[in-house]
């Protein structure tokens, strides 16, 4: 069985400011912007990996959620509990630093894990969790 990632969801409440993180500050490239009923998805992913996506969807949107659910969403996505995405890099240090140049929410500062792993962590515009680590 040959299956690959395609894409992965990332809960976005704010569009405008999705793009600009994903865009402007990751440097990943617009694949796809949709909108629908006032809302909109934005398919991004990194430059010269044309099969990696992450689609920012408005989480309200999501069919089959109850109003409990659809607050309890907005009230993790505001502590940043909710979304969750691990990248890597050849070049943590200069990652850290654009990021720094950025209004980034900095978690941590790139740290020699215990698990063996060099990493930083961001929040992005939405509260998502963004782990970065170095790549060997």
């Amino acid at each position: 069985m040959d299956i690959t990632i395609h894409s992965s969801f990332l809960p976005q409440n704010d569009p405008d400011a999705a793009l600009a993180f994903y865009r402007d500050t990751l440097g990943f490239e617009v694949r796809n912007d949709v909108g629908y009923g006032g809302k909109r998805w934005i398919t991004v992913g990194p430059a010269g990996q044309p099969g990696i996506n992450v689609v920012l969807y408005p989480p309200e949107a999501s069919p089959g959620i109850t109003d409990d659910e659809r607050r309890t969403i907005a009230e993790m996505m505001a502590k940043g509990t909710f979304g969750i995405i691990l990248l890597a890099t050849h070049d943590l240090a200069g990652a850290f630093e654009k990021l720094q140049a950025s209004d980034a929410d900095i978690v941590q500062e790139p740290t020699d894990q215990p698990y063996d792993v060099r990493d930083c962590a961001v929040r992005d515009p939405a509260g998502n969790m963004i782990r970065i680590q170095q790549l060997r």
